[in-house]
């Protein structure tokens, strides 16, 4: 058996372990499996590109993999969670531009060595610079909206839109070019750098609320452009963990689109989530919301039947999880039913109260969605809010002229008791007052959660 065949099945292995470890992720249960599936896949194409002979050297790869696995490490030991949105943003930007250096050193090569460029080969590289680079350069303004070093309101107007529209046009105009006509390495600098502007553009113009759909939209993107640097390099395995990567992350983008009510097109274009968005029609008179403390808030939650835990993105600033956790078990050593009800858009990024609920070790059967406790709100004695705005704000079911207007939320005001744990009355993502805090069988505990969550579940230990 030749050595390219030996490669092509290698290849053929490694993409059916992506395909089953992609499958197995749909479950917590089997995640784990799963995402060992797909290493094992990863490492076995990896070691199938080392033996093909179109390697030239070990020396930068060695280098690569030290370097690379270096930053790994202190990345994944030193990133806190509240963190982990921007270093998925900052990784798919990283991809981006990986799959976009390939498409750029190919079109060196045929460019330095005077060969024609064939049209299929054209259109790979093309793709992959384009998609890349808007990927690169998208994904670090995501990164800097998360971060908040670039403000979260979005930023638009008709100029901006006009270069936009006139950066796209030319960047389709150069790729046709460099494809159909000459190869010219200004033509192609001058793509580089307007797709570049054209990444920047895109999200710039999105507003801090939409980041998590932004982000599972870049990682699709970066899924894309791997698959089109594998087109360019001839590589099975990366054209397909790239569809894989592509495809999942347009079906995530679709689910989060539809979590909120809306349509890609309304979240990439509408300037939604800024920060100074219009106020509601909710009635601006004389609004008080009603304190509470931990003794009290022991007492509600000790002698509850049914306790519902909604965790926002506070949860994960205040590190509150193991704090959540260990609260939820003292009330259900006392026979209380608890559940965590989980909106698929809390948090900034896709998944991110799972993810932080899992680090906890929550029991997944306790875990649920809107759907499965909103039929049954006025059954449930309380709701305990932790950190949440937008995904409890009952303006998104009442007012039709609020900017999340028709937004499924987590009806907490329908419950029989409700308690917010936040730092204060401040507006959530999408600059709007909440009119939950306000009533009448709502209170609020004002703090940090890990601190407000801790003290609470001392009182009940006390009971």
């Amino acid at each position: 058996m030749s050595i390219s065949t030996v490669i092509a099945i290698t290849y053929l292995v490694s993409a059916a372990l992506f395909i089953l470890g992609l499958k197995r992720l749909s479950h917590p249960e089997t995640a784990p499996g799963g995402n060992r599936m797909a290493a094992v896949g990863m490492l076995l194409a990896v070691a199938a590109t080392l033996l093909d002979e179109k390697i030239l050297s070990f020396t930068w790869i060695v280098i690569g993999v030290l370097v690379g696995g270096l930053i790994g490490t202190v990345m994944a030991r030193t990133v806190k969670m509240t963190a982990m949105p921007e270093m998925v943003a900052v990784f798919n930007g990283f991809g981006g531009a990986a799959s976009g250096l390939v498409a750029v050193a190919e079109f060196l090569r045929i460019s330095g060595s005077g060969e024609t460029m064939a049209a299929d080969a054209g259109v790979s590289i093309m793709a992959g610079t384009i998609i890349g680079t808007v990927t690169f350069s998208g994904s670090l303004i995501a990164f800097g909206k998360l971060q908040g070093s670039v403000t979260g309101n979005p930023v638009q107007n008709a100029g901006l839109r006009l270069l936009a529209i006139a950066l796209g046009l030319g960047v389709l105009g150069a790729a046709g070019y460099l494809i159909m006509a000459e190869i010219d390495p200004r033509v192609y600098w001058g793509l580089v750098g307007a797709a570049l502007i054209l990444g920047v553009l895109f999200v710039i113009a999105i507003g801090g609320g939409d980041m998590p759909v932004v982000v599972a939209l870049l990682n699709s993107y970066s899924g894309l452009a791997a698959s089109a640097a594998g087109f360019v390099l001839g590589n099975n395995a990366l054209i397909i963990s790239g569809a894989l990567v592509g495809a999942s992350g347009l079906i995530l983008t679709s689910i989060m689109c539809r979590a909120m009510n809306r349509s890609l097109s309304n979240v990439l274009f509408s300037a939604f989530g800024s920060a100074t968005a219009a106020g509601s029609s909710a009635d601006d008179g004389d609004k008080v919301a009603t304190p509470i403390e931990a003794e009290d808030t022991a007492m509600i939650l000790a002698y509850a039947n049914q306790v519902v835990f909604v965790p926002g993105y506070g949860l994960a600033v205040a590190q509150a999880q193991h704090k959540i956790r260990e609260l939820a078990d003292l009330l259900t050593a006392r026979g209380v039913s608890v559940r965590y009800c989980v909106h698929p858009v809390a948090g900034r990024m896709p998944g991110h109260m799972n993810v932080l609920l899992a680090e906890a070790n929550v029991p997944y059967d306790q875990l649920c969605e809107p759907d499965d406790v909103n039929p049954d709100m006025e059954n449930i004695d309380v709701t305990v809010v932790v950190g949440a705005n937008d995904v409890v704000n009952p303006l998104a079911r009442d007012d039709a002229s609020s900017p999340i207007a028709g937004m499924p939320i987590i009806e907490c005001d329908r419950a029989k008791s409700c308690i917010v744990i936040k730092r204060s009355l401040s507006a959530g993502y999408a600059g709007i007052d909440n009119p939950l805090f306000y009533k009448s069988n709502n209170r609020m505990f004002f703090g940090d959660a890990a601190d407000a969550l801790g003290r609470i579940a001392e009182e009940v230990k006390e009971l």
